[in-house]
């Protein structure tokens, strides 16, 4: 049985993660790349699908664990009738073998420990060939994956595992390295893991040290940049939703999906927050990832990504796996990248749009592809389309989709008049406007005084929080002020927000069940509220928000108010996002939501 969500810690090496539990469990783990097939995935159902065990013999949860300061390096430590000991857990950044370290080290007194490796291979569905090499190498192979792990304790074989059981003394220190590598090649060299430790500690603080971020809640800032850097693929600056797949959004319930991609969605927010802490380099790479990935037929841009820029993530279910506290199915791929979805081109406009503002140097090619973009909306942005939400009900057409489009031309309008970059500006104003007009005129419910999830319904939907945010309306705008009170009034759960209504009776989503309620609209909710100038109510439901992340500081996509439990997939990089940004929100009176907000110019 896998452990609750919030009982993970993240580890990574920027080009794959793990998950760690508060029991010394790694329950998941995909090698070489995030988006590879998973080696231990008892995360998805039990230890007979892989997981890597290293704790006291007697077991229980660890008594306390913490990230070394301004670091993805974890030590948990156990208190036992025998002394104290730490299990310090790493991923070195490196080249093309990755690694996953573990040092036991002996704190007070004596304490016997047990480790387990349980290695299955392509999502816990191969039993490899396993043999030893020597006394301190273990080599497992099936496929085109190998792994090998280094120790000096021996390992024996019991039934489909490998188990130890081992003394601690004070003072003692053991390391575990377990790397992969392709199985077609030579063994890779040995890895120092003390001297890795020190290049791992090194690499992370000496990254969080460029942050300029100096405001209130420094450590949740910091951390959260730390994960928005963890589940950055390295070789092509994609930033990834989440490194886990088919985690619920409720307990039990379908609502499992795989989030080992990058969202269109997220762009301009993580954008803000690289930029704004001062992670020029990041920000400069995630535009440019966006450019790769986008770029061909504008009527084919997806909503989603692979973490190189593929386009093909199909959907299939795996079921062998029983599924996190049975909740399946169990998905790999993601069949939203087939959705069309009218946010994709006022994202990528905006993102373009914010680069420029803030002095990214502009690619030399961006602005034909965004024109191509453009020739294509000006036929598509009247049609109903999936929603940001990527719904499985029917297309119909979804205020924020609406809203998105009219971000694409109110930036291409301001591309020509700030950098006399050419275009038909006269036109683009005209279907800007038309769009505004459409949007006030069937979005808007006078009845409810709120912007609605599609037109011709009373459906509320948390997206249209971004309304003031995207610079559509003031924040002063009356029905602004209105559409953030019925939200606050009907979509609020127990103090944290909801996406929309879900369940069967919503034929929009096309789903069975219920869901948590959505971190990162809350987060909107704290910008919001902000931008109303109501900073005791932002402040408070930020902290409530703070609240929430588990014992390291992560957090997931969703949260389970009422069973205190985080939910989804974990940890999620768009709610770590919406934390930097309410966080300079509130701090700074000229934070990212005022930023993206003056971009646009009412009186045009």
């Amino acid at each position: 049985m896998s452990e609750r969500i919030e009982d993970y810690a993240l580890l990574s090496d920027l080009q794959t993660a793990a998950l760690v539990g508060r029991s010394g469990s790694v329950d998941w783990l995909c090698f070489p790349r995030f988006d590879s097939s998973s080696c231990f995935s008892a995360l998805l159902g039990g230890s007979e699908h892989g997981r890597w065990l290293i704790a006291p013999r007697d077991g229980g949860p660890a008594t306390e664990r913490r990230y070394r300061a301004d670091t993805l390096i974890l030590e948990s430590d156990w208190e036992t009738r025998g002394g104290r000991v730490r299990v310090t857990d790493f991923m070195p950044p490196r080249g093309n073998n990755p690694d996953i370290i573990r040092i036991v080290e002996g704190i007070e007194g004596t304490v016997t420990m047990r480790t387990e490796l349980v290695i299955r291979l392509d999502y816990g569905s191969l039993v490899p060939w396993l043999r030893r090499v020597d006394a301190r190498t273990l080599l497992a192979l099936g496929g085109p994956d190998g792994l090998m792990l280094r120790t000096p304790i021996m390992l024996e074989p019991d039934d489909l595992l490998h188990a130890a059981e081992f003394p601690v003394r004070e003072g003692e220190r053991i390391p575990f390295v377990l790397t992969w590598y392709p199985s077609h090649d030579e063994l890779p060299r040995p890895v120092d893991a003390e001297q890795a430790l020190i290049d791992t500690e090194t690499f992370w603080r000496e990254w969080i040290g460029g942050c300029r971020y100096d405001g209130p809640y420094p450590d949740a800032v910091r951390n959260s940049l730390i994960v928005l850097k963890a589940l950055t693929y390295r070789p092509t600056g994609g930033i990834l939703a989440s490194p886990t797949t088919s985690l619920p959004e409720r307990v039990g319930g379908p609502r499992n999906w795989d989030y080992r991609y990058c969202w269109l969605r997220d762009a301009t927010f993580s954008l803000y927050a690289l930029l704004n802490a001062g992670f020029t380099a990041e920000a400069r790479r995630w535009r440019d990832w966006l450019l790769r990935a986008v770029g061909g037929d504008p009527a084919k841009a997806q909503i989603l990504y692979g973490i190189g820029g593929q386009r093909r993530v199909n959907e299939f279910e795996l079921d062998w796996l029983p599924g996190y506290a049975g909740s399946l199915p169990v998905r790999v791929g993601n069949a939203a990248h087939e959705q069309f979805q009218l946010d994709v081109y006022g994202e990528v406009m905006d993102v373009l749009h914010q680069a420029r503002v803030h002095g990214i140097a502009p690619d030399d090619h961006a602005w034909s592809f965004q024109r191509n973009l453009l020739d294509f909306l000006e036929t598509a942005w009247d049609l109903p389309d999936d929603g940001i939400w990527e719904v499985r009900g029917p297309r119909r057409h979804f205020t924020h989709s609406k809203v998105l489009a009219w971000v694409a031309f109110d930036r291409a309008v301001q591309g020509v008049q700030r950098w006399g970059l050419p275009g038909p500006i006269e036109r683009w104003r005209r279907i800007r406007q038309e769009i505004h007009d459409e949007v006030c005129r069937e979005g808007f419910s006078v009845e409810l005084n709120a912007f609605t999830q599609c037109y011709g319904t009373d459906d509320l939907d948390a997206s249209t929080l971004l309304i003031p945010i995207l610079g559509f309306l003031p924040p002063q705008d009356p029905r602004v002020v209105g559409t953030v009170e019925a939200i606050q009034r009907d979509l609020m759960q127990d103090g944290f927000v909801e996406r929309y209504k879900t369940g069967d009776d919503n034929p929009v989503d096309g789903l069975a069940g219920r869901e948590g309620a959505f971190i990162p609209c809350s987060f909107w909710l704290v910008d919001s509220l902000v931008m109303l100038g109501r900073m005791d109510e932002a402040t408070e439901l930020f902290e409530r928000l703070l609240s929430i992340q588990n014992d390291v500081g992560l957090l997931s996509e969703e949260y389970d108010p009422r069973g205190g439990r985080l939910l989804g997939n974990f940890p999620q990089a768009f709610s770590h996002v919406g934390l930097v940004n309410s966080a300079y929100n509130l701090w700074h009176p000229q934070g990212p939501a005022y930023q993206r907000s003056r971009v646009a110019m009412y009186d045009d």
